[in-house]
């Protein structure tokens, strides 16, 4: 099975509250050169900003009390902020539980 699939396929027991998501990375492919795959140490790669939105909160409320509805749903490919929320681990696996408002983008 690939790591895509094993991603899309995961499920948490995890539910956010409010209008916090969370997301699990998703690796870019590495760069190719000439002779093959190039690999870079890990200390040496930047901070993965997309991921697959695992579970999503109810949403955030307005001044009245209604709740208004989050924008991203479960399985949603997400950009988000570089230095965004905060890296938790869950059953072996690296998620990060963010604030909607720092998701820029739904990729579509």
């Amino acid at each position: 099975m690939s790591k895509k699939s094993e991603v899309a396929e995961k499920k948490l027991n995890l539910r956010p509250l409010g209008d916090r998501v969370v997301v699990m990375s998703v690796e870019e492919e590495e760069g190719t050169f000439a002779g093959g795959k190039l690999v870079l140490p890990e200390t040496a790669k930047e901070k993965p900003q997309k991921g697959r939105v695992m579970a999503v909160g109810a949403g955030r409320k307005d001044d009245e009390g209604k709740v208004i509805a989050m924008d991203v749903k479960l399985g949603d490919i997400v950009l988000y902020a570089k230095y965004a929320g905060t890296e938790i681990k869950i059953d072996g696996d690296k998620v990060l539980i963010l604030k909607e408002t720092d998701i820029l983008a739904i990729v579509e």
